[in-house]
């Protein structure tokens, strides 16, 4: 009796995914919960877990194959144990090595191998026939392609020598094509609707964060004792924005066709970089949260961000972004919106300038801000206004807690 693993139910508003990687191969033994598939979708990368101990029987759809909601993904031999062949692995294991080899040929005719063994074979100008297979009915697994190129890295080095030269001359110039990820591919719609959609401008201004680095120092060690986290900046920039965002509502709304919606909410979007790409996840309700719950909400949403572990709840909604170029050494961009957001404010490297302070030259940490905005919904009194906010209260944190 086999069990089948299927695609979990994706959210509302995904049509399809696509299957990313496989961490387990047909014949390997799986543990109850143990995840043995990632589906990616354009928002969000869901662990598909092992629903009982067994061995994994068959992979049904292979990496970058396209799927639905509960659709076949895979069997599962439950209870069984590794080492004890099915049927399939049985006719497989009796066959000869030449049986297996023709069978890996006409599963490449018959386009059976997975598109990271097609991607790996091309980017080492392989055939299948070049490698021998391992997998079930002798399929070529990327173990298989490793263990073939380790191979031809240990042959004599008199072997070497005898190759011709272009070919190696050919090898260094060599490229790489892979295919975009679904969260890559929608970064890049969203950029572009973002671009060609919004009537997009920038207004920067500059805040001397000296304030903040001496209230930090002084408190440092105490918040972090009663609260269990680090005190860090971005507490304060959200905190500020939020303020700002009360003042200048008109920053805190978005178009809807010819609507303007005002939100009387504060969720805001805090830009992190992942290995999949950039992701928004939302810190809701930030003017009711205090600094502590801040930094424990963006540290959160920061390492699930890193472990594609966020929910599409996570991602979705917002009123308006925060991005930190600043940790990457960025001095100055101009961020681009996040729609239907009507702002984005872009944080940057925090740099020792000289500054003239009533008429004298005094070397401060100083750094920029940039606030990128619709113009057809936002206007220059607004946008300035709205910028200046921020960086009065940055430089005056008490402003903050006294709420002037």
């Amino acid at each position: 009796m086999t069990v089948e693993i299927l695609v979990p139910d994706l959210p509302e508003s995904v049509a399809d995914a696509t299957v990313a990687t496989w961490h387990k191969q047909p014949g390997e033994a799986v543990a109850r919960d143990e995840v043995i598939v990632e589906i990616e979708t354009d928002k969000v990368v869901l662990e598909v877990p092992a629903p009982d101990d067994g061995v994994l029987e068959a992979i049904v759809e292979e990496e970058g194959a396209t799927v639905l909601s509960k659709q076949l993904l895979a069997r599962l031999t439950p209870g069984a144990v590794a080492g004890e062949p099915t049927k399939d692995k049985t006719d497989s294991s009796e066959a000869s090595p030449d049986k297996r080899h023709k069978a890996t040929l006409t599963e490449e005719t018959s386009d059976a191998l997975s598109p990271a063994v097609r991607r790996l074979l091309g980017e080492h100008n392989l055939e299948p026939g070049d490698v021998k297979g391992t997998g079930v009915g002798g399929r070529i697994t990327r173990e298989d392609i490793e263990a073939h190129l380790a191979a031809a890295k240990d042959a004599p080095a008199s072997e070497a020598a005898e190759e011709d030269v272009a070919p190696a001359a050919v090898a260094a110039r060599s490229e790489k094509r892979v295919p975009m990820t679904r969260l890559r591919k929608r970064i890049a719609e969203r950029l572009l609707e973002a671009k060609n959609s919004t009537a997009m401008l920038t207004t920067f201004n500059e805040v001397n964060m000296k304030p903040i680095m001496e209230l930090r120092k002084q408190y440092q060690d105490q918040f972090e004792k009663r609260h269990g986290i680090r005190l860090g900046f971005m507490s304060f920039y959200v905190k500020a924005v939020t303020e700002a965002l009360k003042r200048y509502p008109e920053v805190n709304a978005s178009l809807d066709g010819d609507d303007i919606v005002y939100h009387n909410f504060f969720d805001i979007s805090i830009a992190v970089s992942t290995p999949r790409g950039l992701v928004t996840p939302v810190l809701k309700d930030a003017d009711t949260l205090g600094f502590a719950q801040v930094e424990k909400g963006i540290k959160e949403l920061a390492l699930k961000g890193r472990d594609g572990k966020l929910t599409v709840d996570e991602l979705v909604g917002g009123n308006f972004t925060i991005t930190n170029g600043g940790v990457f050494g960025s001095l100055m961009s101009t961020p681009i919106i996040n729609p239907p957001q009507a702002a984005i404010l872009g944080m940057h490297k925090i740099q020792d300038r000289a500054m003239v302070v009533d008429g004298k030259v005094e070397i401060l940490p100083m750094m920029y801000l940039a606030l990128s905005y619709d113009h057809r919904l936002i206007d220059g009194r607004e946008s300035v206004g709205f910028l200046v906010t921020v960086k009065e209260l940055l430089e005056d944190p008490a402003r903050l807690l006294l709420d002037i």
